[in-house]
């Protein structure tokens, strides 16, 4: 299986990374900065590619489409993100918009030839704090708009992609002790991983365009 994970440097992205090199499946994980990776690049092994992205830029989106050419994705997993910043801050807002919500789309769109060839599944990692019928608080304003909107966007993905066979699902981790999640979060890296990597494995296209928990649970939007 070849699986291409974004975001793969550190927390749930690299975790993601080693579950499924253990696993012997071939691994194109990608960084913004390949250099300072050197967690992922630690990794080394036959099986793993790291690719430069930003999934706020365009061209490095299509740059990762053209380094993987005709080469079949069974499973993209759309985890680049940033994180929980408290403020309403517009500025701060949009850029969360773009990164969270707008660099998942480019990044579907720009191996979408791939994940199609394969008749593959694209999973979003997205968060329960985008749901609004789960809303029951205030703050952290640009993390969950961003999310809120990521989860249309990935609905709007698999209603398109289900034709070719491609199962697309939001998936909410949990809360993941990670550097976004701090340390008094409950759910351990490696565990978050193993989870979204099971359910991963039991989706089939009935599945798509649902937003789950990773025990395979509706989550309100």
């Amino acid at each position: 299986m070849r699986v291409v994970i974004t975001g793969g440097n550190r927390g749930i992205g690299l975790a993601l990374a080693r579950h499924y090199l253990e696993a012997k499946h071939s691994v194109h994980a990608t960084a913004r900065d390949v250099a300072k990776a050197t967690a992922l690049r630690s990794l080394a092994s036959d099986l793993l590619v790291v690719h430069p992205l930003d999934v706020r830029d365009d061209a490095s989106c299509r740059a990762l489409g053209q380094a993987l050419g005709d080469a079949p994705v069974d499973l993209l997993i759309n985890n680049a993100g940033v994180g929980r910043a408290a403020s309403g801050d517009p500025g701060e807002i949009l850029a969360a918009f773009d990164t969270n919500a707008v660099g998942p789309v480019r990044v579907t769109r720009a191996l979408e030839k791939n994940v199609r060839a394969a008749r593959g599944k694209v999973l979003f990692i997205s968060s329960v704090l985008g749901s609004i019928g789960e809303s029951s608080s205030g703050g952290m304003y640009a993390y969950r708009i961003s999310k809120a909107a990521l989860n249309m966007a990935g609905s709007i993905l698999a209603h398109e992609l289900r034709p070719a066979h491609v199962t697309a699902v939001l998936v909410h981790p949990g809360w993941v002790r990670t550097d976004m999640g701090g340390p008094s979060a409950p759910v351990p890296v490696d565990v978050a991983a193993s989870n979204i990597a099971a359910l991963a494995a039991k989706l089939t296209l009935a599945d798509s365009g649902r937003f789950l928990n990773t025990d395979g649970s509706e989550i309100p939007w």
